[in-house]
């Protein structure tokens, strides 16, 4: 188990109770890509808990309070060598858990959120889910003008 804001061990496991499950939308071309971060469709998802979000992908979970949450918006048209995987920004001190470079959610926190590849956190976090305008509204955001699914 983490601290308020951290990764937890992935063994444990989602919030329970009335959880929301949003899975992620893989794009085909992917899939042998984000293998190795031992990411599995049946088991990684974005959940939603009762007072908490956890985001696994592979081997790396992000867990945190919904309290810690800024806001999210939906963000698209990312270029293919940043979209798949697990990965820490250049540009920022953001987080993203990709599966296809269409589009995603991008959660914005409060207090940073730590992982192994920035232990002083991450202020955001991108997933690309299948739902984009559920996570989005679900966790406050605006809904976007455009499809609500990846893919669309």
């Amino acid at each position: 188990m983490a601290d308020r804001t951290g990764v937890s061990d992935p063994g444990t496991g989602p919030p329970s109770g009335g959880a929301r499950r949003f899975g992620y939308a893989v794009d085909a071309w992917y899939r042998p890509l984000i293998v190795p971060f031992g990411f599995r469709r049946r088991r990684d998802a974005v959940t939603l808990g009762d007072d908490t979000l956890v985001a696994t992908f592979g081997f790396f979970t992000v867990r945190t309070p919904l309290a810690n949450i800024d806001g999210a918006h939906i963000t698209r048209d990312y270029r293919w060598w940043t979209a798949f995987g697990v990965r820490a920004s250049a540009a920022d001190d953001g987080l993203t858990f990709g599966t296809n470079h269409d589009a995603g959610v991008c959660i914005h926190f409060t207090d940073p959120v730590p992982s192994p590849l920035r232990r002083s956190g991450h202020s955001a976090l991108t997933v690309t889910v299948e739902d984009l305008s559920g996570l989005t509204l679900a966790l406050g955001g605006d809904e976007d003008d455009g499809p609500s699914r990846a893919g669309d």
